[in-house]
């Protein structure tokens, strides 16, 4: 099957979550690296002004934060984020269906969280959300997947994971050594913890086509 019609059959499956709802979310889960952020956005680019987009990575912790609560050297990991805010944000989006929603993101050049870089608008049914632990079961995590009208977990190979995890870090600065050293002692961990949220998803979608990704 050709990527686009793997998009378009994913595109019209989530679509169909809006059925008889103001507004819908879809979650995608999975571990660092799997490529959810760019599978969400190549989503709501096919579906088009009734989709927005809404990641989780704009819910990290400043690193003025993550200073205050050692959490420096675990930045990415589940109690980095402000996950009541970003429940908070999925409640006012099915809340309030009416009303432009800004919604914050993360910048890897500043490496920091900013405000208002996407915008969920009244036109948009369906809400794209994606991030590492939407499917997790522990506190805060419940409440968000609970908001979900669906939660798609994405798994590829491990070692195309590592690859891109390691460039990441490469393209934000790190040495090689660095880099290998930060996936190995950061992602990895997060990783695992992710996996165990596997079976909480709805579906699983682990044969996507990897140029999708590239």
């Amino acid at each position: 099957m050709e990527n686009t019609d793997e998009l378009k059959d994913l595109a019209a499956d989530a679509w169909r979550l809006t059925a008889g709802v103001p507004r819908a979310v879809l979650g995608i889960a999975g571990p660092p690296g799997a490529g959810k952020s760019t599978l969400a956005r190549a989503l709501v680019a096919r579906i088009g002004e009734g989709s927005a987009y809404l990641p989780l990575d704009g819910f990290h912790l400043s690193n003025a934060q993550l200073a205050r609560l050692g959490l420096e050297s675990r930045k990415g990991s589940e109690p980095s984020f402000d996950v009541a805010g970003y429940v908070a944000l999925l409640r006012r989006v099915l809340d309030d269906p009416a009303h432009d929603i800004y919604v914050p993101d993360y910048d890897r050049t500043l490496h920091e969280p900013v405000a208002a870089r996407h915008l969920v608008a009244p036109a948009a049914r369906l809400v794209v959300t994606e991030g590492n632990y939407l499917a997790c079961d522990l506190p805060g995590w419940r409440a968000a997947h609970a908001l979900m009208g669906a939660c798609w977990y994405l798994d590829v190979p491990g070692d195309v994971r590592q690859q891109r995890l390691v460039e990441r870090q490469l393209t934000g600065g790190r040495s090689p050594l660095e880099a290998r050293a930060w996936v190995a002692t950061n992602d990895a961990p997060n990783g695992e913890l992710v996996a165990t949220s596997r079976g909480r998803c709805g579906r699983i979608l682990s044969r996507i086509g990897m140029d999708m990704f590239n």
